[in-house]
This record gives structure tokens, sequence and C-alpha cells, in this order.
């Protein structure tokens, strides 16, 4: 994955489902993927709260990029188990994940993902399980 930048990630997830819900990386290193998404009716369930799948999809967008920069030219990441809770339901405002590592090992990653609301409450958190896919 090399040295990207979080405008370079953003850029590159242009067209992705990521880039579809809106998420924008603000901070993007081996240790700490930093992302934040405005909610929109558009990311509402029927009952006017935030799907669930939105948190999922951040959760693992940012562990698999972090897990991705820090396993770097040794190869490529997958995610192999995401595990989600909603805490708190949210309407409106301004989303922000922060994904930092649990475990890093030679086979395999666990990232965490905290989400926050403007007030900086958590509103739901998840882990990532990644499988580290050394290059041929």
């Amino acid at each position: 994955m090399g040295r990207l930048t979080p405008e370079h990630m953003t850029k590159l997830s242009e067209g992705t489902f990521s880039n579809l819900i809106g998420l924008k990386f603000t901070e993007l290193g081996p240790d700490r993927v930093v992302g934040e998404l405005s909610v929109s009716p558009q990311l509402h369930q029927p009952f006017g709260l935030v799907n669930g799948g939105v948190y999922c999809t951040v959760v693992e967008t940012l562990a698999s990029t972090g897990a991705g920069a820090w396993f770097g030219e040794r190869g490529t990441v997958v995610g192999v188990n995401n595990n989600t809770d909603f805490l708190r339901g949210v309407r409106e405002g301004v989303l922000r994940g922060e994904a930092t590592p649990i475990h890093r090992g030679r086979l395999q990653q666990l990232w965490q993902v905290v989400i926050t609301d403007e007030q900086e409450r958590v509103v739901a958190r998840g882990q990532v399980r990644l499988q580290n896919l050394p290059a041929a």
C-alpha cells in the first residue's frame, strides 16, 4: 500500500462503496486510521436512524486500510471477520471513526474501530480480523 496520504486514499476510494456513503480519510498510518462522514437521509434505515450497514462499512474500511498500511509491501490483507456493535442511534451530524490495532501477527491482524458523534459519544464500535496474504 506504500505511504498513502489521507487525501490520496480518499481519491483512490472514488467510485467505491465507502465513497458512496461519503467516508473521507482524515488520518492514515500503520498505527491509526481516522475517517469522517456526514449523516444524510440516504444513510438512514426506514425509521430515520443511521443504518447499521454504514457502521459496518466504516469499521471494515478503516481497519482494512490500517492493516494494509502496516503490512505494506509484504503483500495484501483481507478481512475475515467483522463484528460491529451499534450503541446509540444517530439521525444527523458528522461521525468520526478511529481504527487502531489490537494485534498484528505474521498471519493475522485484529483491529478495533470506535465511531463517535460530534459530542464525542461512542455510537458504534467494532473489530475486524484480517488475514495477511504474503506477496507471491
